[in-house]
């Protein structure tokens, strides 16, 4: 094979169409494949934001070929155009000949325009005199008034114009803004709906019938709508940033209007005006896409979520507890005897979050140290965590400014606990704290004591009921002692050093890995039994990789469930024969870290919020913690054999990149979600 890696965005793009195929299928319930079809369009302005954007800045450069496959910027940026392409056209096509009818004959309809009665037609005039136009500019330009800047991923119309404004000026061309304020799909009153349904109407439609009250005196020949997608990509150059906030702040401001990197335009836009657009975004046709219907399919997330239709969404289910957090005894109480492994969303997330708000009371408490990469505007941790600090605990919070697009949002929680007198500790540039880490100090009998709460997934109350995470409970002493040292290493910026429970980036956890598959390759050379598993999102990085391959040839058994991006070619003669990889994609989002090693029967597990990625193992700070209770041991070797063995939401990577979707067929019918739904969980 002439390569022996496969091109990250080329995989991360097969991970796009793996969502997209939920949206295409049948047994998925209706509103719930139309939200998999809106996270198909937000995974593609993300990919076009960062990933295509940085593409295009080497090919501007002139740049070699990077990343362990070796291929020109052009080339992968020429393949993916193809099958953007394609994965566009397949979205428009589900959403206007699928989606569409099957919503009307469920009772959900999106009136379009030349449907509207007369009632309706009446309302909808109104709603835009209304509640449309007083928040409306409507714009034309020329020498003397330049086109206006377009901000990143906003609703926009360009409007053809005939004839003379009011100073006597011929007009050719005029243009719409849509602010953010305005919502993008609105619900039709009952009375104006058939019984028992939902109507609904876009903005686009209601403004591109009444586009002509805008322009009063000039003749409208045609609106249209469309959208530019910017490099949204954040640059902070650590030798030269003296105020990361600052530096930050600027660099939000200024994204919003990066260079643009993609348009789409409504189908029905003439060619001139698709040129005139191109021209001065300075893009090319082939960074142009033709849609049928709505310019940002996300818009449409707002209906998913819908009250009265239940057969349309999945069955909603009432979260499970462990049983060791079943009884009346205080979370203290409890981890003082015995450990906790949470598995969300199955099992509720609001352990964790009781954990924090008991420690934010108790008087016993003297400390809270919390690492925060994402939590959510409205999260409930920091209302505890500014508890805590207001009643003179000291709170200190590591929290990582550059959490892709969620910056501005972490500057305003940083600016929060400050006034709330916590520490407040920003991730180190060039290292993003991407750690799962709480710990709290307690007083007892005399003594202190540490509880520790760790994890795969962020602290984010909401991911937790859609993201597939492992959160462990723990007071255990020499498991404390490791946190503490981590935390004093991302504080003071010294290394941790003699840690026995815990690994971390970037320091021990690669090398630690290296280890580990060695030892593997050393055990299969021996005739041994020699196994590797693990459960990531994500894998890339070139020497782990080559690791694993020389292991398949030494024999050890590989198996790599991998959510998104895998670099690595699989079952390959010579190459990775004994090595096996499979995405899970279902209704969850599949996020927990987990790692296996046989190690000769002395069977090692650990769980990590890192993946195997260049960036995970030497540019972030990451933790990773040993499970060596038997009874939790023995629960992820089930899981992780139960995602060996689903075949209903498992997609399996060939060796040229390629992913095909696994079927029971004949076999018993095995998903990995729906088993842990019907264990952990009770219906609604």
């Amino acid at each position: 094979m002439e390569n022996l890696y496969i091109n990250r965005e080329l995989s991360l793009l097969e991970f796009h169409k793996r969502v997209l195929a939920q949206a295409l299928d049948p047994d998925v319930p209706l509103l719930e494949r139309l939200r998999f079809l809106c996270i198909t369009c937000t995974n593609l302005d993300e990919f076009f934001e960062i990933r295509v954007a940085g593409l295009k800045q080497r090919i501007e450069l002139g740049a070699r070929a990077q990343g362990p496959e070796k291929l020109l910027a052009k080339d992968v940026f020429d393949t993916l155009h193809v099958e953007v392409a394609e994965l566009v056209r397949q979205q428009y096509e589900l959403l206007n000949k699928v989606m569409f009818p099957e919503l009307t004959k469920a009772g959900v309809r999106f009136v379009q325009s030349q449907e509207w009665n007369k009632e309706q037609r009446e309302w909808l005039g109104e709603y835009f005199d209304e509640q449309v136009v007083p928040v409306l500019t409507p714009l034309t330009f020329d020498p003397s008034r330049p086109f206006p800047r377009i901000l990143n991923k906003s609703l926009n119309f360009i409007v053809r114009l005939h004839g003379r404004d009011a100073f006597g000026r011929q007009r050719h061309r005029g243009m719409v803004q849509a602010p953010r304020s305005l919502p993008r799909i609105i619900k039709l009153p009952e009375y104006l709906s058939k019984s028992g349904e939902d109507h609904f109407v876009f903005l686009s439609s209601i403004i591109r019938v009444h586009v002509d009250r805008l322009f009063p005196g000039l003749e409208v020949d045609g609106c249209y709508q469309f959208r530019v997608t910017r490099n949204s990509d954040l640059y902070i150059d650590d030798e030269e940033v003296s105020d990361l906030v600052r530096a930050l702040e600027g660099q939000l401001e200024a994204s919003r209007y990066g260079a643009a990197v993609r348009l789409e335009i409504g189908h029905q836009c003439p060619e001139d005006l698709q040129e005139f657009l191109l021209d001065h975004f300075n893009l090319q046709e082939f960074d142009m896409y033709l849609v049928e219907g709505p310019v940002n399919l996300n818009r449409l997330s707002t209906i998913c979520s819908i009250e009265g239709h239940p057969d349309l969404q999945y069955q909603p289910f009432a979260q499970g507890l462990p049983e060791e957090l079943l009884g009346d005894e205080d979370i203290f109480t409890v981890l003082s005897q015995k450990n906790v492994l949470l598995h969300h969303p199955y099992q509720s997330f609001v352990p964790v979050i009781d954990f924090i708000a008991t420690a934010a009371k108790d008087p016993d408490v003297l400390a809270i140290k919390q690492t925060l990469y994402r939590t959510g505007a409205d999260s409930p941790i920091i209302d505890h965590l500014v508890t805590a600090a207001r009643s003179g605990k000291e709170v200190t919070v590591v929290i990582e400014l550059m959490a892709r697009f969620d910056e501005a949002a972490n500057i305003a929680m940083a600016n929060r606990l400050q006034e709330a007198g916590a520490h407040v500790v920003y991730g180190l540039v060039g290292f993003k704290t991407h750690a799962k880490m709480l710990l709290v100090v307690r007083r007892e009998s005399g003594s202190l004591v540490r509880y520790v709460h760790l994890g795969t997934g962020n602290y984010h109350h909401a991911t937790t009921n859609v993201y597939t995470d492992y959160g462990y409970l723990s007071s255990g002493k020499p498991l404390g002692e490791d946190v503490h040292k981590l935390f004093l290493q991302l504080t003071s910026l010294t290394q941790a050093e003699g840690m026995t429970r815990m690994l971390a980036s970037p320091f021990s956890l690669f090398d630690a890995l290296m280890d580990k598959i060695r030892r593997e390759i050393e055990n299969a050379k021996a005739g041994k039994n020699a196994r590797i598993i693990a459960k990531i999102n994500s894998l890339n990085e070139q020497q782990l990789i080559d690791a694993l391959y020389e292991a398949s040839q030494a024999g050890v058994k590989i198996d790599l469930i991998v959510r998104g991006i895998c670099s690595l070619r699989p079952g390959v003669k010579g190459l990775s024969e004994n090595i096996h990889v499979r995405s899970i994609v279902g209704r969850f989002l599949e996020h927990s870290r987990v790692y296996y090693f046989l190690n000769d029967g002395e069977e090692e597990f650990y769980c990590s919020s890192a993946d195997w990625m260049e960036r995970n193992m030497f540019r972030r700070n990451e933790s990773c913690f040993e499970i060596r209770q038997k009874a939790m041991k023995d629960k992820l070797r089930r899981h992780l054999e139960l995602y060996l063995a689903d075949n209903c939401q498992a997609w399996v990577l060939n060796g040229d990149g390629s992913y095909e979707r696994l079927a029971p067929g004949k076999h018993e019918r095995i998903s990995a979600q729906e088993t842990f739904l019907e264990d952990l969980t009770t219906p609604v």
